[in-house]
């Protein structure tokens, strides 16, 4: 590989390790044109596929990745996740048993990176299908991220974000508790669920949890507006009416 063709793998990794996708995949397909050896680049250009929603080709540089090197667990995953995505759940299973090297029929026995690798994608498909006014799709795709991950604190907040815009308080509540249970000191879900406690119109229960909020994050500035707007709320209310 002549020393242009090497700068340009080198920026066309810089550009997709900032999820700068459009800058990242001509440079990446330049070096393929080239070489076909290098596995991360089928699998870089495999993930740009996939976020794409160009299932087919994401598939096929996943299994050509694998091919050049058959111990490649990012692209295993990769694939299993794609496989999955096109309905070919058997080939997924085979899949997760190679990385187990075991014999599974389940997620159950995934470790704790996979685990992760597999959750934090169905997220970033979740907010690629937000990003395009999709809540309901992305809402799927955060809930089996949360299936992967019950104690990832991040996640059940944006699952309940998703699940208030589309006005399902009672499950945005669940998650948004559920989050807090994973992590207490995570101050987006407690500011999260006083909102949603206040469209509830459970108003002591709202101003309770920003002012948990305060005890973690003296200085967050969301909780104290929320608790300026409670109180500006509370003394209209209890205002004499005006004289006629």
């Amino acid at each position: 590989m002549d020393e242009r063709l090497k700068q340009t793998l080198v920026l066309g990794r810089e550009h997709y390790s900032k999820r700068e996708f459009d800058q990242a995949e001509p440079m990446l397909r330049e070096v393929l044109e080239h070489s076909d050896r290098f596995a991360d680049v089928h699998d870089m250009l495999g993930v740009i596929a996939h976020a794409r929603g160009n299932f087919i080709a994401a598939e096929r540089h996943f299994e050509r990745a694998l091919a050049i090197n058959p111990s490649y667990t990012e692209a295993a995953l990769n694939l299993a996740v794609t496989y999955n995505d096109r309905g070919k759940y058997e080939a997924a299973r085979e899949v997760y048993a190679r990385i187990k090297g075991r014999p599974s029929g389940s997620l159950q026995g995934l470790d704790p990176f996979a685990r992760g690798k597999l959750a934090n994608m169905h997220a970033d498909i979740a907010q690629a299908y937000a990003d395009a006014g999709l809540p309901r799709e992305a809402i799927g795709e955060y809930e089996k991220a949360v299936n992967l991950c019950p104690q990832f604190a991040d996640l059940r907040t944006k699952l309940g974000t998703l699940l208030r815009q589309v006005n399902e308080l009672a499950p945005a509540r669940d998650q948004y508790e559920a989050a807090i249970a994973a992590r207490p000191t995570y101050v987006p879900a407690r500011i999260l669920l006083g909102v949603t406690l206040l469209a509830m119109g459970e108003l002591d229960a709202a101003e309770n949890q920003w002012k948990l909020a305060l005890e973690t994050e003296p200085d967050n500035s969301s909780a104290k507006m929320y608790l300026r707007m409670l109180a500006t709320q509370r003394g209209k209310a209890s205002m004499p009416p005006a004289p006629p």
